[in-house]
């Protein structure tokens, strides 16, 4: 196993959040753009801007079914007075050569066909008898059925405006207008509008593969049955989904036991397809830290030196971490507390910000604001530590969501929000201003 040398630092040495946020960042690099048929584009990020070629819509057009007519043929219709116009042929979207409609004539016309030459308007059928000599109608027979609406006389019983009904070409956009810009994600409305405009492919940064693996011989698969003294795995899907959230095709592997060899074999198996990797639990000072066993010396034999490196941050919870990068490919690794909310945390810090930093996104954090602090006491926090504390944010106000144990974890399914404490700060008292960090 390979890995590619990272900035050093000494062994004792106490990171903080911001400067081991920069290692990561400064060693991930976006990954290599590609072109894409529109549907597999789908959560990616585009590279270059798009250009409209042709103007949306490219033709005047109808946006009702009805009957295209001249203004002055309808200028004082009524129910009681109608105009008595004829019928010259049906229009139907797609229609390459409509017919054309002069003085006294009307067409009938459906919901996105061309507006047809010497038609002004369009008047809703609701707004006609239908070529049925009654009173208003409430919509047109099938042509199959009766194909015989396409001529004959219809009676309008209300006048309209000039363009009244009718969708101008280029009023979504013009030509030569810009489109989408360089950095938008691609979802469902950025696919129809690329579409709608011509474009086939795409050229995007693929969604990054991220591979997440569990450490813990206690560690077992949920819906099996416990043992004495185990534990069910919920570090891994809890990030496996959450680098789904930050836009990641995912990949969860199943925990891996407390054996450095098998974690460096499964690791070393699951490069093929990971851009980044992501371990949870054992980086540690225990016996059992497997990952910090596994990984700390996988660059002794690199001629490049380095590997994975353990450190120390000055933050609660999520002290213990690990980065660098790994195989061939130097793939980056973040190593991750084991403690779920220790983890969580982490992940939303070090890892959601590596993820949009490989999808080439020119904003990778989570916004943050500033909240009044809602709480029944004071909040305490370890001096020289920054801190993040689970909240519920609402309306410029933070509440405190569960205790500070990083074991809690079902305060995470009720906060929405991160509290920080800065590393000066050893007491918030209730009414404070604080920092938060939004999470949804």
């Amino acid at each position: 196993m390979s890995t590619a040398a990272i900035r050093p630092a000494g062994p004792d040495h106490l990171w903080s959040v911001d400067e081991h946020l920069e290692d990561v960042l400064s060693t991930v690099r976006p990954l290599e753009p590609i072109e894409l048929h529109l549907l597999d584009a789908q959560g990616c990020v585009l590279v270059d801007d798009v250009t409209v070629p042709v103007s949306l819509p490219p033709f005047d057009n109808s946006s009702m079914d009805g009957y295209a007519v001249r203004v002055a043929d309808v200028a004082g219709s009524s129910e009681e007075f109608p105009a008595a116009l004829e019928v010259v042929g049906d229009v139907a979207a797609g229609a390459a050569d409509p017919v054309r409609v002069g003085p006294g004539q009307a067409a009938r016309i459906m919901t996105g066909a061309p507006l047809p030459p010497g038609a002004e308007a369009v008047v809703p059928v609701e707004w006609t008898d239908g070529g049925l000599g009654g009173g208003p109608v409430s919509g047109m027979r099938a042509r199959s059925l009766a194909p015989e609406g396409a001529q004959g006389q219809v009676h309008v019983h209300r006048p309209v405006d000039p363009r009244a009904h009718v969708r101008a070409a280029g009023s979504d956009v013009q030509a030569g207008d810009r489109a989408l810009e360089a950095g938008t994600i691609l979802g469902p409305s950025q696919i129809a509008l690329l579409a709608a405009i011509g474009r086939g492919t795409v050229r995007v940064r693929p969604r990054p593969r991220v591979v997440v693996l569990s450490t813990g011989s206690e560690l077992v698969q949920p819906g099996e049955e416990l043992g004495r003294g185990q534990i069910y795995d919920s570090n891994s899907f809890a990030l496996t989904a959450a680098a789904r959230d930050a836009g990641a095709i995912a990949y969860r592997v199943g925990a891996v036991a407390d054996d450095a060899e098998t974690l460096r074999s499964t690791i070393e198996d699951q490069l093929v397809r990971a851009d980044l990797l992501v371990t949870t639990g054992g980086v540690s000072v225990g016996a059992y830290d497997v990952v910090k066993e596994a990984l700390s010396h996988a660059g002794d034999e690199d001629e490049a030196g380095g590997g994975v490196e353990f450190r120390k941050l000055a933050m609660q919870p999520g002290r213990p971490q690990g980065f660098g990068t790994i195989g061939p490919d130097h793939t980056p690794l973040l190593a991750l507390p084991g403690n779920p909310v220790s983890s969580y945390v982490s992940f939303e810090l070090f890892v959601r910000p590596a993820i949009r930093t490989l999808m080439g996104l020119p904003d990778v954090h989570r916004p943050r604001t500033r909240a009044t602090l809602r709480a029944g006491e004071a909040l305490r926090s370890p001096k020289g530590r920054r801190q993040f504390l689970r909240g519920a944010y609402r309306d410029g106000e933070v509440t405190p969501v569960g205790g500070a144990g990083s074991h809690l974890i079902a305060a995470l399914a009720h906060a929405d929000a991160l509290i920080v404490v800065p590393e000066d700060v050893e007491s918030v008292e209730p009414g404070a201003e604080v920092e938060v960090v939004l999470l949804g």
